[in-house]
């Protein structure tokens, strides 16, 4: 006789034990890479899913990915914790969980006092099939005519108060 599929139910919010912090859908986190030698993933929690038999907990989460995993590459105006928003879903396990981060808007990130570890920011979001960012270009800056980097040290011209 065939085994009753179990009914998958949503959850509200899930405490990743390794790490001791509750997770909910909006919240970002780090994940896993099956490369130890990589950095962590980061990912926006969508959904929060249990299948009813046990410890057996799912997120379905919406990727950042990095510039250098983008069409094109790193460029040199992004920034070190820069990341976009992918149209890029999938399902992995909660365990894979390694903590929550925050991913701010460009404008919150470059108001910040002090980056930590897990802050980074976003100003675009990335159509992974196409390579296709929106917005599809940004204000820039200086002689170099470059987008803005919040890594680099950019000065205020006193003479025409542009920077």
């Amino acid at each position: 006789m065939a085994r009753a599929k179990a009914q998958r139910r949503t959850l509200d919010s899930y405490t990743v034990k390794p790490i001791n912090k509750t997770v909910k859908p909006g919240d970002c986190v780090l994940m896993r890479p099956a490369d130890p030698s990589k950095p962590s993933y980061v990912a926006k929690i969508e959904r929060i899913e249990s299948d009813g038999r046990g410890p057996n907990v799912r997120v379905r989460v919406r990727w950042y990915y990095r510039p250098e995993e983008s069409i094109g590459g790193r460029r040199q105006f992004h920034g070190s914790k820069e990341v976009f928003l992918s149209d890029h879903y999938d399902t992995q396990s909660a365990d894979t969980i390694e903590g929550k981060c925050m991913v701010h808007s460009f404008k919150n990130y470059t108001k910040l006092d002090a980056v930590g570890n897990d802050d980074f920011f976003c100003r675009f979001e990335y159509n992974s099939s196409t390579g296709a960012f929106d917005p599809d270009r940004v204000a820039v800056y200086c002689k170099c005519e470059m987008p803005y980097n919040p890594d680099d040290l950019m000065v205020q011209c006193e003479g025409c108060i542009d920077w």
